[in-house]
């Protein structure tokens, strides 16, 4: 550390994860009681503050693993929050990260670990300080770009029925969505690959599966829904 800016007031600054899921037809939140005051007990997002040898991302990677044990998975930064009451410990500016996993990839021994479990964010309690603003702000950010990006397929296992892709569209955009006029949409798709496998598990009658081709995948590619 050096001595300058020894003028100025020292803040913390941490990280906030927003891990959402896919789950029973539902947009699923993991969330956790606070194990820490202040604030101890009351439900709340995973993180943790930002070392002196860590960027933002590497510091939201890391609380993202430790609490999956996933790497590699969809990560985007929400934004930051820095209400000058928003934590009455200390003054602590916090940024927010967004991640998307498949709910059946996480392993409960570590939901176990965490204290941690998944709910409906139809369901969502009040969370600590500003975490429901965070929430809705997250949720607003992939209402706006799941119709330009595929961020569905993060929430879906790699072999998925077109019944199972339309539910979570639904599910992260909070409606309904008319079945013929989507599979027509995505059948158009080039990136999304019908498979010769049959699910038999979810459907009676035995529905296609679908893969996500990452290598047709463009980020030019427009699959507006």
């Amino acid at each position: 550390m050096t001595g300058f800016y020894g003028e100025h007031s020292k803040v913390f600054v941490s990280v906030d994860c927003i891990v959402f899921g896919f789950d029973h037809d539902k947009l699923k939140l993991l969330i956790g009681r606070r194990q820490m005051d202040p604030g101890r007990g009351e439900w709340s997002l995973y993180g943790g503050f930002v070392g002196e040898d860590e960027s933002l991302e590497e510091a939201a990677s890391r609380v993202l693993y430790t609490l999956t044990g996933l790497d590699d998975i969809y990560m985007k930064q929400v934004g930051a929050f820095g209400a000058i009451d928003r934590d009455p410990g200390e003054r602590v500016i916090t940024v927010a990260y967004c991640a998307l996993i498949n709910v059946n990839d996480y392993d409960q021994k570590l939901c176990d670990e965490h204290g941690v479990e998944w709910v409906s964010i139809d369901e969502m309690p009040k969370l600590y300080s500003d975490h429901n603003e965070m929430v809705r702000k997250a949720v607003a950010l992939l209402r706006k770009r799941i119709g330009t990006e595929p961020l569905s397929f993060n929430l879906l296992p790699e072999y998925f029925t077109l019944t199972q892709l339309q539910h979570v569209y639904e599910a992260v955009l909070g409606e309904q969505i008319d079945k013929r006029n989507f599979r027509k949409r995505i059948k158009a798709i080039d990136f999304i690959e019908k498979t010769e496998m049959i699910d038999k598990l979810t459907s009676k009658r035995g529905a296609a599966l679908y893969r996500f081709n990452k290598e047709a995948f463009s980020p030019l590619s427009s699959f507006k829904l």
